[in-house]
């Protein structure tokens, strides 16, 4: 199973309080680890939201809203997306990760979902067209 693991923003990382050497040394080890074990297919870290926009959709509608957004604690600062057997596995390896943030921080966990689970909604055209897709990505 797929699951990306997001790192909740804070609000040092809002500020762009950039982490220190110590910590994106140890940050580089953990994401070998997981690398060398075949879990990590991409991850990244995000600019603060004052940086960022959202698009808000109502009907036909588009309304750009830009940052910075309220709720820090509702926020990504960055992301990880991993290749696991299960959401213990995910767990386990988010247990050994580094504090990815200077003070208390938090990582979230989510299943990506996969075709099976939009039953027969997703019909065999859809599937055919989305695994062209992937298979153009690469994936």
């Amino acid at each position: 199973m797929k699951v990306m693991v997001m790192v909740k923003a804070t609000v040092d990382s809002e500020a762009g309080t950039m982490p220190s050497t110590e910590l994106l040394e140890a940050m580089g080890k953990f994401n070998e680890e997981l690398v060398n074990a075949g879990v990590m297919l991409a991850g990244e870290g995000l600019h603060p939201s004052s940086r960022g926009a959202r698009i808000a959709f109502d009907g036909p509608q588009r309304r750009v809203i830009d940052g910075p957004f309220a709720e820090t604690r509702e926020l990504v600062a960055g992301f990880w997306l991993w290749q696991v057997r299960s959401m213990d596995e995910a767990i386990e390896w988010a247990k050994r990760c580094p504090n990815p943030m200077p003070g208390p921080s938090e990582l979230e966990i989510r299943p990506l979902f996969e075709a099976e689970d939009f039953g027969a909604e997703f019909t065999p055209e859809l599937r055919e067209q989305e695994d062209r897709l992937r298979e153009r990505l690469g994936n």
